[in-house]
């Protein structure tokens, strides 16, 4: 299924690369830090309009105390440059979706401050389900050379979340399944993009 849905995606960006002057591929370090293995593909639509396709897959898990931090994730965007792709400032509308079995963590105290919702109780159980949603953001560009760059950004957004809730153990029985709303972050990146001209 995941090796179908990422043969389609490149099959919708390659007219659009052909298209393009610049074609980028990314990866972003910050989610490198939570052991995310992540790419992006950005590629210029015009002088002043990209679009972006980002992907991340997780596989993490701790068989001692169960700790999971698993999760795939799907993030088209449209950003609009204020001088030129790949330069300066730029404002971004994304969709996201994806899947996710996470349980027993114990998430920073931000994660927790945005309203009540599943995360309060993720140190003592785990939840598994899918999510969709959409965000804005804004970033920056900085050029360091012909090849590369250094982006920065942050986004902010809804996402509707279905979930089904188990027990922290291993093999823990299932306590319920519902519905639940989340606004507030959905990216931070600080990526370093290589460019084929």
């Amino acid at each position: 299924m995941k090796k179908k849905l990422f043969v389609l995606l490149f099959a919708f960006l390659l007219p659009f690369s052909m298209m393009g002057q610049k074609v980028g591929v990314k990866t972003n370090l910050l989610h490198w830090a939570t052991v995310t293995p992540n790419l992006s593909l950005e590629v210029a639509l015009g002088k002043n309009v990209t679009m972006d396709l980002y992907g991340a897959y997780n596989n993490f898990q701790i068989m001692k105390d169960n700790v999971k931090w698993k999760h795939w994730l799907v993030q088209p965007e449209v950003r609009i440059w204020t001088c030129e792709s790949f330069n300066g400032f730029f404002f971004g509308i994304h969709g996201m979706t994806g899947q996710f079995n996470m349980g027993k963590l114990k998430l920073p105290p931000i994660a927790y401050t945005f309203q009540n919702n599943i995360l309060e109780n993720l140190p003592t159980r785990r939840y598994e389900g899918w999510y969709a949603g959409a965000g804005i953001s804004v970033g920056y560009q900085w050029v360091l050379g012909n090849h590369w760059n250094i982006e920065l950004s942050l986004g902010a957004g809804y996402n509707h979340i279905w979930y089904r809730e188990f027990e922290g153990q291993r093999c823990g029985p299932k306590l319920s399944e519902g519905e639940s709303n989340y606004v507030g972050p959905t990216k931070a990146t600080l990526s370093f993009v290589y460019f084929f001209k």
